[in-house]
């Protein structure tokens, strides 16, 4: 079997007061540098297909961040829209191809938070980010082209480093979904 990810079952740990860093792509000259200025939150594993995954892994690990708190601040001109007809906008470096951040300019429960990759961390930066915490669109895979006989050695691999599997989103992600669903209808009022 493929890597999930060279993070799931190292044994990385977050850090509960980590304040941000750089993200780079992996141009040797003139990298694309994204800054955050906090760490992020629903950090997971994703089998996706649209999703950035490092060499060799059949999952990316991506995560979110408000808006307000990425910022381009090195190279901006390289960056390409991977597809502009997706509802995540993902910005990848058009030399070796890194997606740099996500982001959602139409009405959408997750528009005003921005998806990136904390392994592209660089220097003192690249510890500290929130490890991951659940594995999402697991099946998916299959799509890519796994081998669904293979599946119970992956979710495994995913139980025995401590994450659950989901085949959508976490149960909290899923909660947040329903909720801008229900007030865009009018079926749940907003208790603010």
């Amino acid at each position: 079997m493929a890597s999930l990810h060279p993070l799931i079952g190292s044994g990385y740990k977050g850090n509960p007061n980590h304040a941000g860093g750089k993200l780079s792509c992996h141009c040797k000259q003139n990298p694309v540098e994204v800054t955050l200025s906090s760490d992020v939150a629903f950090n997971h594993a994703c089998g996706c297909s649209k999703c950035w995954k490092p060499a060799n892994a059949l999952f990316s690990v991506v995560a979110v961040v408000p808006r307000e708190k990425l910022a381009v601040t090195a190279n901006a001109s390289k960056l390409r829209v991977v597809d502009p007809s997706a509802v995540i906008q993902r910005n990848a470096c058009k030399d070796c191809g890194v997606h740099l951040f996500g982001r959602i300019e139409v009405d959408h429960p997750f528009k005003g938070l921005d998806f990136v990759h904390t392994e592209l961390s660089q220097g003192a930066g690249k510890d500290g980010w929130q490890e991951p915490q659940f594995a999402g669109f697991v099946s998916s895979i299959i799509e890519q082209g796994y081998d669904p006989e293979k599946m119970p050695e992956v979710r495994n691999g995913f139980k025995q480093a401590g994450l659950e599997t989901y085949d959508c989103l976490s149960p909290a992600l899923m909660d947040l979904i329903a909720t801008f669903t229900a007030q865009k209808s009018g079926t749940f009022k907003s208790k603010l």
